[in-house]
């Protein structure tokens, strides 16, 4: 249970900086423990204890979001793994990058956000922003526009705020109060 040397302990808390940085989302405590279980990088209690030095040492940090705990790599993490990331082998890297690529595909699969816009004979352009989830359209709306930039600036605000449009225009229809941009 204990660490043979200091490079290895070095090592296995680059790899946990490692894998908090290359997650597009944040992950839970159990989601990373999960992650470095099933590909036997450490065991649990090292996980748990390297975890809580990272935080101590404010590499990453542990903020609450949406009800839920998450870890966060801040600036301190992001420039000692920048230095540092060489000593992680390259093939536990590239596992973890290919996991997460696997993940977003899945995700990606999941949930999409697409949008289309096309010009009409009348000079005008019709926008269609969709959500689809499962191969399921959760949301569909076509709105016609006169120029080219509106068409492409309303595909571009969906694309960037797809959560947040569609949460308020579900409010705005059943009355409900309008969330803030946060």
């Amino acid at each position: 249970m204990f660490i043979d040397s200091t490079e290895e302990l070095a090592q296995n808390k680059l790899l946990l900086l490692y894998i908090i940085d290359k997650s597009e989302k944040p992950l839970t405590n159990e989601q990373i423990t999960e992650f470095v279980l099933e590909r036997n990088y450490m065991n649990y209690f090292l996980i748990q204890q390297f975890l809580s030095e990272l935080i101590q040492s404010d590499f990453i940090e542990y903020i609450n979001k949406d009800g839920n705990n998450y870890y966060h790599i801040l600036d301190k993490g992001k420039a000692t793994l920048s230095y540092f990331e060489d000593r992680i082998p390259k093939k536990i890297k590239e596992e973890i990058v290919e996991k997460f690529m696997e993940i977003r595909e899945k995700e990606k699969k999941a949930t999409q956000v697409l949008y289309d816009y096309y010009q009409k004979e009348d000079s005008q352009y019709m926008v269609n922003l969709k959500l689809v989830e499962k191969d399921e359209t959760l949301f569909s709306l076509y709105i016609n526009v006169a120029t080219d930039e509106q068409a492409r600036r309303i595909c571009s605000v969906w694309e960037s705020n797809t959560e947040y449009i569609y949460k308020n225009i579900l409010n705005l229809l059943v009355g409900e109060k309008v969330a803030s941009v946060e």
